[in-house]
C-alpha cells in the first residue's frame, strides 16, 4: 500500500495514553510502540499520560523499547511528570493521537473532546467509537443491517436487582450453554467469563456487573477466531485475515498479554474464497458503524457449517509492534512506521472534509 506523506511544516503530535480504564497498562504499551515508530524527522511528539484518576500529565519517563507489563518503568510512569491542562494540550499540539483502550478513551468520550476543540485526531469519530465500544449496540446495528451475528441477549444491573433469579432463567431460555458473559463496554477480555452451568452464569453476571451496568450474553460459536484490520475513511482498505490460535479455554486477558500458549497465524489458512468473503464482510461491518481512520473487526468462522459470524469492532485495537492490528498490515506490505503515517494522514483528511463541506449536489 502506497503511503502519501502529510504535507506542510513539521507537526506536533500529542500521543495520549493510560486513562481511567482497566486497560490502562495495555494502553501504555501501545503508546510506547507508536512513539518508537513515528517519524521524528516529520513530527515532534508530546507524550501525555492520563492517570487512573483522570489527571493529565506530561510524561518525562523514556518509554523507548517498553514492551512488557513487567517492565519496571510501568511503576514509575508518572514519577516526576508535570501536570497539564486540556487547554495546554490544545495550545501545544497540532494533532491528537489517542492510544487509549476501553472506556474514557475508545468509547467516544475523548473523541468528543477533540471535536469540541476543533482538533484533528486519529481514528474513528464519536459515534463509531461509542457504538463499537458497546457490544449490545454493535450487534443490534449489524443485525438490522442484515449482517451475521451469533445468538445473544443482555441484561442490566437494574433488572438483576429487581429479579436476579428471573433474569437467569430468561437468559438460559434464550441462550444455550456454554455462554460468554461480557460487560457491554469493556475490552481486552476484562470481566469476561465462559460459563457452562447456572452457578457459573450467576457468578459470571456478578463479575461482569463489577465493570459495567449492562451485560451481554453470547452464544458460543464453535469456530475459528479471526481478525481483520481496516484502514481508511470513505474507501477503507482491508488487511490480510489473521487467526488467533488460543492456548486456553478462550482468548482471555492472560492469553492476550501474558502468553498462555496463544499464537497468531497471519495470513490464516482458510478454504478457497473464504478470506475474500471475510474481508468483504469486515468492510460492511466497518461501514455499518461509520468507521473512519482505522479499526479491527473480529469474527468467528464455523468451518463445519460454512458460516461466518461478526463478533465485535475495536476502534482503537492493540497497537504494540506484536499486536494483531499492525501485523495484519505488515502481511500486506505496510510497515509499522508507514501505518502510523497513514493513520495521521487519514485523521487530517477527515478533519479537512468535516470543515470544508460542499452544498448538496456539488462535487
Amino acid at each position: 500500500m502506497e503511503v502519501t506523506k502529510v504535507a506542510n511544516t513539521k507537526k506536533r503530535i500529542g500521543i495520549l495514553f493510560g486513562g481511567r480504564s482497566r486497560e490502562h497498562e495495555i494502553s501504555v504499551l501501545s503508546a510506547a510502540s507508536v512513539m518508537d515508530a513515528i517519524d521524528r524527522g516529520r513530527y515532534d511528539v508530546l507524550p501525555v499520560g492520563i492517570t487512573k484518576e483522570g489527571a493529565w500529565r506530561r510524561i518525562a519517563t523514556d518509554l523507548s523499547g517498553l514492551s512488557t507489563l513487567e517492565d519496571a518503568r510501568m511503576e514509575q510512569l508518572f514519577a516526576g511528570s508535570a501536570s497539564m491542562t486540556i487547554a495546554d494540550f490544545d495550545a501545544e499540539t497540532d494533532f491528537a493521537f489517542p492510544v487509549m483502550h476501553g472506556p474514557f478513551g475508545e468509547d467516544g468520550t475523548i473523541q468528543g473532546l477533540f471535536e469540541m476543540l476543533g482538533k484533528p485526531y486519529a481514528g474513528c469519530g464519536v459515534a463509531a467509537s461509542a457504538i463499537s465500544m458497546d457490544k449490545i449496540f454493535t450487534k443490534e446495528i449489524w443485525r438490522r443491517a442484515g449482517l451475521p451475528v451469533c445468538g445473544h441477549t443482555h441484561t442490566t444491573a437494574a433488572s438483576c436487582r429487581e429479579g436476579f433469579s428471573e433474569e437467569v432463567l430468561r437468559i438460559e431460555a434464550e441462550i444455550a450453554y456454554p455462554i460468554f458473559v461480557k460487560p457491554a463496554n469493556m475490552g481486552s477480555s476484562v470481566g469476561i467469563t465462559k460459563v457452562f452451568s447456572r452457578p457459573e452464569l450467576e457468578a459470571g453476571i456478578s463479575e461482569a456487573l463489577r465493570h459495567d451496568r449492562r451485560v451481554i450474553f453470547e452464544q458460543t460459536v464453535c469456530g475459528r477466531e479471526l481478525e481483520v484490520a481496516l484502514l481508511g475513511n470513505e474507501q477503507p482498505a482491508v488487511s490480510a485475515v489473521g487467526e488467533i490460535l488460543v492456548g486456553s479455554e478462550y482468548y482471555d486477558y492472560d492469553s492476550k498479554y501474558r502468553g498462555g500458549g496463544t499464537r497468531l497465524e497471519i495470513p490464516a489458512k482458510l478454504p478457497a474464497g473464504v478470506a475474500e468473503e471475510i474481508g468483504k464482510l469486515a468492510e460492511k461491518a466497518y461501514r455499518a458503524l461509520d468507521g473512519e481512520g482505522f479499526s479491527r473487526v473480529d469474527l468467528f468462522f464455523d468451518e463445519k457449517q460454512g458460516k461466518i459470524y461478526l463478533s465485535e469492532m475495536n476502534a482503537i485495537p492493540g497497537f504494540t509492534q506484536y499486536s494483531m492490528f499492525p501485523l495484519l498490515w505488515r502481511a500486506k506490505g505496510l510497515a509499522y512506521e508507514d501505518l502510523i503515517e497513514r493513520i495521521i494522514e487519514l485523521g487530517y483528511e477527515r478533519h479537512h472534509t468535516a470543515h470544508h463541506r460542499q452544498p448538496a449536489g456539488r462535487p
